[in-house]
């Protein structure tokens, strides 16, 4: 379960006083995850193993399906307690076990006063986790099944994500148009300006990797590496299709 043997960590000698929830991640010594087995096979979960990752404010990881960014937030997500199929710390949603057994390698270095609260989205389980949400008997839930995706997925950010904490999401531009995507921009950075929240999400789209103040990384075969938002080949690959579509479709359609 996630977050089980996770050893929590808050290094107090850092001059620099951070209340964000964790300041950094880095492989467990208790727990190391063998370099010839999936998923330290990737090279960007490879890159965090072996030298670790520094996490600011909003860090946005980008990259194509299968490079391993998914995968870096729900280890993240699993080493901080969260349940990896999407729920708050301390959840039990479940429903097929598969994710990856990243989270019992990982050992989060927590910020100095920092929140332990926190909260994972991930588009692809939203169904379910409705599900779940709705059954709970302790709570009343909004009825997000009766919800347009997109108007479903804004309401559990707005009514979820309160206070301060970490707020994590995976590839949430499944669920929300160009103006839901704004809304959920608009929705993170006021968190973040309110003090000692963190975000941490995985995208495939321009918008939402433009947040301001974010880290982006671009994920890859080269492990990962920081890139201003311009410099992104997401960025790029979408000026140059909106600017000649058939330069592109020419060579998948007829």
């Amino acid at each position: 379960m996630a977050g089980g043997t996770l050893e929590r960590m808050s290094d107090d000698s850092s001059p620099t006083f951070v209340r964000q929830p964790i300041r950094g991640v880095n492989e467990h010594p208790d727990s190391p995850l063998p370099r010839d087995r999936w998923p330290a096979t990737l090279a960007p979960v490879r890159s965090v193993l072996d030298h670790g990752l520094e996490l600011g404010p909003i860090t946005v990881f980008v990259g194509e399906n299968g490079s391993g960014k998914s995968t870096l937030v729900e280890g993240i997500a699993g080493a901080y307690g969260m349940g990896v199929e999407g729920g708050s710390t301390g959840s039990r949603h479940s429903t097929r076990a598969t994710e990856s057994p990243l989270w019992e390698s990982l050992r989060l270095s927590r910020g100095i006063g920092g929140s332990k609260r926190g909260y994972f989205l991930r588009a692809e389980t939203m169904h379910s986790f409705y599900t779940y949400l709705e059954q709970n008997p302790g709570r009343p839930e909004p009825r997000f099944h009766e919800m347009s995706h997109g108007e479903s997925f804004l309401e559990l950010v707005l009514s979820r994500f309160k206070g301060r904490g970490l707020w994590m999401l995976d590839e949430p531009e499944s669920a929300l148009s160009f103006q839901g995507c704004l809304a959920l921009v608009g929705a993170l950075a006021d968190k973040i300006a309110e003090g000692g929240s963190q975000v941490i999400l995985s995208t495939h789209s321009p918008v939402l990797a433009a947040i301001p103040g974010a880290t982006i990384y671009e994920v890859g075969e080269w492990g990962l590496r920081p890139s201003p938002w311009s410099d992104l080949g997401l960025v790029t690959n979408y000026k140059l299709f909106f600017d000649d579509p058939q330069r592109f479709l020419r060579h998948v359609v007829g």
